[in-house]
């Protein structure tokens, strides 16, 4: 394996009623005004928000609302909350909801304390935190992006068209509630979505350099194959609780940074999914479901061997016969079936994209960069024909 360090400093609560039990505790580590942060309001109707409000009103704390936050975050609502984080003082920001919520609220927490232009020198650019933010908690309600446990935020800048994702470790929650109850209340198709999501996580950093024998590489292995028979569980019986655990905790495991150590990590499949998404505002996880499989047919006959154990290992397609090229397309092929066993989208147009939409491929195309990660080096041409044999 690659040489590392690792640390991951946020404290995962995971369980039933882990809320309850927890909150209380918490919140007397921190000051008197707490920002509650959600999205459109579904925890109101699904009695989260009572639930947290009233854990915060017993521990004595002013509670400064932060709602509205929408499924791709703008850089526009992140400085809105950092308006109401700084004028109000808010001493600790808690972030109720799916990774849309927890990234917001990351930004948020650095926004609200720095005097520059945040998106020019942490979003545009890769910039340094060096300076304390406003501490952050995260009580999940939806599974899938793993933001709960790494400091990575993505945020689209309306103006410029432009969805970017970052990572700072100074940005992580320094605690995740992490109840899978509270995932039952979630439309089933959001479900799929976001467990796919996690999916992508997991072949984004397994489909890399190195390939020789190493420990990130079998761990994935292992959550892939519980990625895929939990979600078909949960599909069948949506409140099987075993599945829907495993799913949140999968979700979290793909992205707090172990699957990623020793690895080089590709990740081009979301640089050409936040493309996507900044044009047309798309669903993360259906984009990259009609993403994913074009891209990785391009890049099979580099990655060969890879795909071939991605075959073997995580499909349980028998490699006694075939050759190397063969089952490394079969693995790809058994992706692009599973997307269509659980309901999501094959194609652009199936992702709600019109005809008249069709010229604005080479635009978004364009915005795209070639992951030095990949196994193949793709030419902004071969980046265009994905999208167009997506459409």
């Amino acid at each position: 394996m690659e040489n590392f360090i690792f640390e991951n400093s946020t404290k995962a609560y995971f369980g039933k009623q882990c809320v309850s039990q927890y909150l209380p505790a918490i919140l007397a580590r921190y000051g008197k005004t707490v920002m509650l942060a959600y999205g459109g309001g579904s925890i109101k109707r699904n009695g989260i928000y009572d639930e947290v409000m009233g854990i915060l009103k017993d521990a004595g704390k002013t509670v400064v609302e932060f709602s509205g936050i929408m499924a791709n975050p703008t850089y526009a609502k992140v400085l809105e909350g950092a308006a109401i984080a700084d004028t109000q003082h808010v001493d600790l920001i808690l972030a109720v909801g799916g990774g849309s919520v927890m990234d917001c609220c990351k930004a948020v927490s650095l926004a609200a304390v720095y005097t520059g232009d945040v998106w020019q020198d942490f979003w545009a650019k890769a910039g340094t935190i060096d300076f304390s933010t406003i501490p952050l908690g995260i009580i999940m309600t939806t599974s899938g992006t793993g933001s709960e446990m790494n400091g990575g935020a993505v945020i689209t800048n309306e103006r410029l068209k432009v969805k970017t994702g970052r990572d700072y470790p100074r940005l992580n929650a320094q605690f995740a509630l992490l109840d899978p109850l509270y995932t039952y209340s979630v439309p089933q198709k959001q479900m799929i979505s976001g467990a796919f999501d996690s999916f992508t996580h997991m072949m984004e950093t397994y489909f890399s350099a190195p390939d020789d024998d190493n420990v990130s590489d079998s761990i994935n292995e292992a959550l892939m194959k519980s990625v895929i028979r939990n979600l078909r569980a949960a599909i069948a019986e949506p409140e099987n609780y075993t599945a829907r655990s495993n799913l949140v905790w999968a979700s979290t495991m793909a992205e707090n940074r172990i699957l990623k150590l020793g690895k080089q990590c590709d990740f081009q499949g979301h640089i050409l999914e936040h493309a996507l998404g900044a044009f047309t505002d798309c669903n993360h996880g259906c984009g990259l479901a009609v993403l994913l499989p074009v891209y990785y047919r391009h890049i099979k006959v580099a990655g060969a061997k890879k795909f071939a154990r991605f075959a073997t290992n995580v499909w349980g397609i028998p490699g006694k016969g075939a050759t190397t090229a063969q089952l490394a397309n079969d693995g790809v092929e058994a992706l692009a079936a599973f997307v269509k066993e659980i309901g999501l989208p094959t194609t652009l147009r199936e992702l709600g994209m019109k005809e008249e939409q069709k010229p604005l491929l080479p635009v978004i195309a364009a915005t795209c960069v070639a992951s030095p990660g990949s196994y193949k080096r793709l030419s902004q041409a071969e980046l265009l024909s994905i999208f167009e044999e997506a459409w």
